[in-house]
């Protein structure tokens, strides 16, 4: 695996990780209820709903993570593999996020590239 799809996939991981942090554990702050979503409104029903998608994202977070480790633990396989699956995840559930609201573009942007660059430098 080329060092640009390692540090890609790295950046997917570690974007997803923090991410799913914020979500599962600071989303009571109004200033990440803004930047995770288009209000600051506070409803308990997102909290609920925020704290099992951001374990969501920490889980897939840790994919490429893994794989990086694997790959340097001498499993290129596995970690081909890992890296492979985890990135398309991050790509499509971005392209989800943004044809259900155009509107959380950033979100796509941030959850989709980094992933997308890895997969395209895995091909080669």
């Amino acid at each position: 695996m080329n060092a640009v799809t390692q540090v890609f996939a790295l950046i997917a991981g570690l974007t997803h990780i923090a991410l799913g942090t914020l979500e599962s554990f600071f989303y009571h702050r109004p200033e990440v209820r803004t930047l995770l979503t288009l209000s600051t409104d506070d409803a308990p029903e997102a909290h609920l709903w925020t704290f099992n998608v951001g374990f969501y994202n920490i889980l897939l977070g840790a994919g490429p993570i893994v794989g990086f480790i694997a790959l340097h633990a001498g499993n290129e396989a596995a970690a081909r593999a890992l890296v492979f699956y985890s990135c398309a995840f991050m790509v499509a559930a971005g392209l989800v996020l943004l044809v259900s609201d155009a509107r959380l573009w950033r979100g796509t942007v941030a959850q989709s590239v980094p992933p997308a660059i890895a997969l395209v430098a895995l091909a080669f």
